[in-house]
């Protein structure tokens, strides 16, 4: 647990996400066994990984995809709700996790990956200035983004902008949903007090529920999806996924 704890807090992201495609066959094999299984790639393990930079969640980083509960359970919802894989369209994929990339680029869509620092995405852009027309996007995908922004508000108008009338989104996010409001502090600057308020030294806020109106208010209509809810907690407890987590599902009419 606190190796792990280390590794994360230590290790740029950058450099991290290049070392995971040499360590995860390794521990993939040395963790095969029964008791859990990732959607994503129908693998069983005998026990997942832990994860987390400030308080670690034990079992819950699959070895073989590097997904965590909110991946499988955006993949779940994505195969069995949407037509997102058996129809083409245009996929801006921003800060693209491992678990996804090379899944999603084998399917028919035109398929574009984008962040500031991340070595794996296609395209060097800024979420609060990208490089693309308006109206571009049928589909977006931008996870965990948003709380390492400091506007997330000209982020949001950003992915509004680019996404095409009729287009959806997925914008999940670290959200506490005990807390109505978000908070946020721009005078904490020091990484040990970032992580120690925000979860993660990188993060600047945590969102509480007031995010979907918040995305509202830039224009786009959301649902508030708790897809744990059509899953047996036998599945559920099986797929490692954390029960109650709100999927954010935007559109723009």
């Amino acid at each position: 647990m606190k190796l792990f704890k280390i590794i994360l807090n230590t290790i740029p992201r950058p450099i991290l996400i290049k070392l995971s495609y040499v360590a995860r066959p390794l521990i993939a094999f040395y963790l095969r066994g029964n008791s859990y299984m990732d959607p994503i790639d129908n693998r069983s393990f005998r026990k997942f990984l832990p994860y987390g930079y400030e308080n670690q969640r034990e079992n819950v980083l699959s070895p073989s995809t590097l997904s965590l509960e909110r991946h499988r359970l955006l993949w779940l919802y994505l195969k069995n709700e949407t037509d997102f894989f058996t129809t083409k369209k245009k996929v801006l994929h921003m800060a693209p996790e491992q678990c996804f990339l090379n899944r999603f680029k084998d399917l028919e869509h035109e398929y574009i990956t984008a962040d500031l620092n991340s070595p794996i995405a296609d395209i060097k852009a800024d979420i609060t200035d990208l490089p693309f027309k308006e109206n571009t996007f049928d589909i977006i995908f931008c996870n965990h983004v948003l709380e390492h922004i400091p506007d997330d508000t000209k982020a949001m108008k950003e992915l509004f902008r680019v996404m095409k009338k009729g287009g959806m989104g997925v914008f999940q996010i670290p959200q506490d949903l005990n807390r109505e409001t978000t908070f946020e502090d721009n005078s904490i600057t020091d990484k040990k007090e970032r992580a120690k308020i925000f979860g993660q030294y990188d993060h600047v806020r945590i969102y509480g529920l007031d995010y979907f109106d918040k995305l509202r208010s830039i224009g786009f209509k959301v649902e508030e999806v708790n897809y744990t809810q059509k899953i047996s907690s036998e599945i559920s407890s099986r797929y490692r996924l954390m029960e109650g987590e709100l999927l954010p599902i935007v559109y723009k009419n």
